[in-house]
């Protein structure tokens, strides 16, 4: 049930002008991305996009203006996600600098008050008697819990960036680029990076009506929260976001990071002088979306705002115990999973998408299966759990391919089969949904023949895009540093990927699942190490590999040394 690869180049380009300093590698993989410039490959952060064209932001800064003004009390209500805690941080972090002496984090317990701004979120944040709630990361589809706020005389202001439904909440205001019709030219803003925007403006505003006596609050100091949450979320990192990301990067690298951040880098095993958004994705994001996984994201709220660094250390030992959990979890879902796909007849609707529910899942550890069968099988994956043990409501994670529009997908068959989904949300490549278990039949029906309609054949072949070869000069570690600085790399600035043919010098089992190489290479004599993460699957390697790979630092060794790390390989 695994899908084929194959690996195809990308199409070369014009190489454009580049400082002479650039290096050759880096020109031709720049170019390859549609850069035709150094300033545009990297941009700067005075090229981030102003704020002026974000629809909602006058008013957002009139209302929150006002709240500081009043010294009212507001709460923040983030997501349990890394992008919803990173948000309701900067959040906290940046309002207080501004001048509001209230601010309250609050989040949604996952298995209590369900998705978002909910009516029973609502009932629970009674006890903090808010003046006005800020959303963050959430907000566009929680029209019943806006309202249950505003019947209780509550302002609320939604920041989120998910693609909207035909109707929008009743909120005061509403910020969020990808409004219909919003002029903002980046509609890939994470919900954090849309809480910075509002956090210029009303800097700006503030500015303007003279409330600053002496030096303006420095908020470019949270561009390390903005940069975690941004690249954890996998949102395009279009012009904009590399900005807000590599000055968030160079923030952490040179030691600037918040005392929460650090604490968690150190218990993820990495180091923050060379940190890269791959560890950001790997290692720093997966330790905070456990706690909303498994247990409270409050836990990894409270360890962003934390600035004593004792504390943040018992805090990010935590998550991280708590991230183990999670992939013990996760692997025997995944498991289960799998061998429910072993068992399905050919021609059903795995052949278009995997729809998958067991009782006995975990409902925050769904999209991470998802996700997995997804990369697995290239098809349109949908994992189902229970919303709490024993429950007839199901809750969903849904993940695509590209080529489908996985929130256009459920909106299709949501309007075709009205009442079949009780709530969905989402992006092109991830979504969330509800329905009653009675309904997951029909409800698969309708969709793989969705899918049907969206998708072409061609789509179902995965292919793995590939920068060429390496020259062999090119294998060593100035390359691979370079490589590692030139991003920062993520969804749409694909981190560089090579291929090539070698010779299996030698190889090795690791921990029944890890499989690594000595490979040479034709045109050079030393041989080269290499590791494929789950790359074993029982066979040997053949004698001759095409392997598609990234160059990196191998900073365990030290020195010089370098490393190929395997993300493909197929017999010669």
């Amino acid at each position: 049930m695994i899908a084929a690869a194959r690996i195809v180049r990308r199409e070369s380009a014009a190489i454009g002008e580049w400082p002479a300093q650039t290096l050759p590698l880096l020109r031709r993989i720049y170019a390859a991305r549609g850069m035709a410039s150094l300033e545009q490959a990297q941009p700067k952060l005075s090229a981030l996009l102003p704020p002026e064209a974000l629809g909602g932001l006058d008013a957002a800064t009139s209302l929150l203006m006002r709240a500081i003004d009043d010294d009212a009390h507001v709460v923040i209500v983030g997501d349990f996600d890394c992008d919803g805690a990173t948000a309701a941080a900067l959040a906290v972090r940046g309002l207080k600098m501004l001048g509001a002496k209230h601010v309250t984090p609050t989040v949604p317990n996952r298995m209590i008050h369900g998705y978002g701004l909910s009516p029973l979120l609502v009932e629970h944040l009674e006890a903090l008697q808010p003046d006005l709630l800020v959303t963050v990361d959430t907000g566009i589809a929680c029209h019943a819990g806006v309202a249950a706020a505003k019947a209780r005389g509550w302002q609320v202001l939604v920041t989120d960036h998910h693609l909207p439904g035909d109707a929008l909440p009743g909120a005061d205001v509403i910020v969020n680029p990808n409004l219909r019709g919003d002029a903002f030219p980046s509609k890939a803003l994470a919900g954090v990076g849309v809480m910075f925007y509002v956090l210029l403006a009303l800097r700006r505003t503030l500015r303007e009506a003279g409330k600053f006596a002496g030096t303006e609050p420095d908020l470019p100091s949270l561009l390390d929260l903005v940069a975690v949450g941004t690249v954890a979320d996998l949102v395009p990192l279009d012009a904009n976001n590399r900005a807000l990301v590599a000055a968030g990067l160079r923030r952490i690298r040179a030691g600037r990071a918040n005392a929460g951040l650090r604490a968690l880098i150190e218990v993820s095993a990495r180091n923050a002088q060379t940190l890269s958004a791959s560890d950001i994705g790997f290692a720093i994001g997966p330790r905070l979306n456990a706690a909303g996984r498994l247990e409270d994201m409050a836990l990894g709220i409270e360890c962003l705002l934390c600035d004593d660094i004792v504390r943040a250390r018992e805090l990010a030992q935590t998550l991280h115990e708590i991230n183990a959990e999670r992939k013990g979890v996760q692997q025997q879902m995944l498991d289960e999973a799998e061998s429910a796909l072993a068992h399905a007849k050919i021609g059903d609707e795995v052949q278009l998408a995997a729809i998958l529910f067991d009782e006995q899942w975990h409902p925050g550890v769904v999209g991470l299966v998802a996700s997995k069968l997804k990369d697995r099988l290239h098809r349109p994956a949908l994992a189902f759990a229970p919303s709490e043990p024993g429950s007839t409501s199901l809750r969903g994670s849904a993940r695509s391919i590209p080529g489908l529009h996985i929130r256009d997908a459920l909106a299709a068959v949501d309007a075709m089969h009205p009442g079949l989904i009780e709530r969905f949300g989402g992006h092109a490549m991830a979504a969330g949904l509800t329905m009653d278990a009675a309904k997951l039949d029909a409800f698969r029906d309708a969709f793989v023949a969705q899918v049907g309609t969206m998708l072409s054949p061609q789509l179902l072949h995965a292919e793995i895009l590939s920068d060429g070869e390496l020259l062999p000069h090119e294998f060593d570690r100035a390359h691979a540093e370079a490589l590692r600085d030139g991003g920062p790399w993520g969804q749409g600035f694909a981190e560089p990927l090579f291929d090539g043919e070698f010779e299996v010098v030698d190889f090795r089992v690791l921990k029944d699942a890890h499989l690594k190489l000595t490979l040479r290479h034709p045109q050079r004599r030393e041989p080269l190490n290499a590791i494929h993460f789950f790359g074993w699957d029982g066979a040997k390697p053949g004698r001759r590999l095409r392997v598609a790979y990234r160059l990196v630092a191998d900073d365990y060794r030290g020195g010089d040394a370098i490393q190929l790390l395997v993300e493909h390989r197929e017999a010669v």
